[in-house]
């Protein structure tokens, strides 16, 4: 009696020209980290190769345009723009950052209470979503900071209090299939504790969508608050963010000195881009 023959899979032979899948890697994600790294050292080296104060008028260098004399050039007081890129640019990084994360954390909560507890405490969380979803968020913002002139955790708050609606549903969304999963009913049956369910089953599943509803919520600060300075509702003109530049840009452009505004604007769009495509998922897929 004869063997059976062992069948082996081999891949067909590729014809030439025939296109084919190559995974190249997340090019991408690739430069858009190395631009962004490029800009945050750009705004914490800065300092420490020329250690001049952003806020430092010089009235005899006022309006200097690019060149040796000044790498962004000056604005209408003769202060040095690119210390003043890189002082706003710090700025308006660390509120985004301090306002995503609480817009985070604020709608994790209000997530998992109102996906996990549900009946009323669902019905009063998700009607307290909905009423604030009505409301334009740059409107609701204006009114916030105003009522708290204008100060650096009224930008926070203000930002924050406008964004967390949308990390409250998407963290619901989970948790709602979750607690009624069987593993979990059966740990209940069990005697585990709520605590010991939140802590083994429900937070390791919202983890990964916590981590990106963060991740969103970055760009989007980023320009909240630029917005907002832009308006001259948010920060100070003491606390150049990049969005008080491009406040004073926008009136300069007029005069011909183009470069208070395209500098500050180029370094924003630069860094909420690239912010976003670093977060984005790592695996990308190019047809040949």
């Amino acid at each position: 009696m004869s063997e059976t023959p062992t069948l082996r899979w081999r891949p067909a032979p590729l014809r030439p020209g025939m296109p084919r899948r190559v995974h190249r890697g997340p090019w991408p994600r690739r430069v858009a980290v190395v631009v962004l790294v490029s800009v945050i050292m750009f705004a914490l080296c800065w300092p420490l190769w020329q250690p001049y104060d952003p806020l430092a008028v010089d009235y005899t260098a006022a309006s200097l345009p690019p060149g040796p004399g000044g790498l962004f050039g000056t604005d209408a007081a003769g202060r040095s723009l690119a210390a003043g890129v890189a002082a706003g640019l710090r700025l308006s990084l660390l509120v985004a950052a301090a306002a995503a994360l609480l817009a985070a954390v604020a709608g994790i909560l209000a997530g998992v209470a109102a996906g996990w507890l549900g009946g009323g405490v669902d019905v009063v969380i998700m009607r307290l979503v909905d009423g604030v979803n009505t409301i334009p968020h740059l409107l609701l913002g204006i009114v916030l900071v105003v009522f708290f002139r204008g100060s650096l955790p009224a930008m926070i708050i203000a930002i924050a209090l406008t964004h967390w609606m949308q990390v409250a549903r998407i963290i619901r969304s989970v948790v709602l299939p979750l607690r009624d999963a069987e593993h979990v009913q059966a740990a209940a049956v069990l005697g585990y504790r709520r605590w010991d369910l939140l802590r083994w089953h429900l937070l390791p599943a919202i983890a990964p969508q916590a981590g990106i509803c963060l991740a969103l919520l970055l760009p989007h600060a980023v320009w909240h608050e630029a917005t907002l300075s832009f308006l001259g509702v948010g920060l100070q003109p003491h606390q150049a963010s990049l969005g008080v530049l491009l406040n004073t840009g926008q009136q300069a452009i007029f005069t011909g000195a183009w470069w208070q505004l395209t500098f500050p604007a180029a370094v924003l769009v630069i860094v909420t881009v690239a912010i976003s495509v670093t977060l984005r998922s790592r695996h990308t897929t190019t047809e040949l």
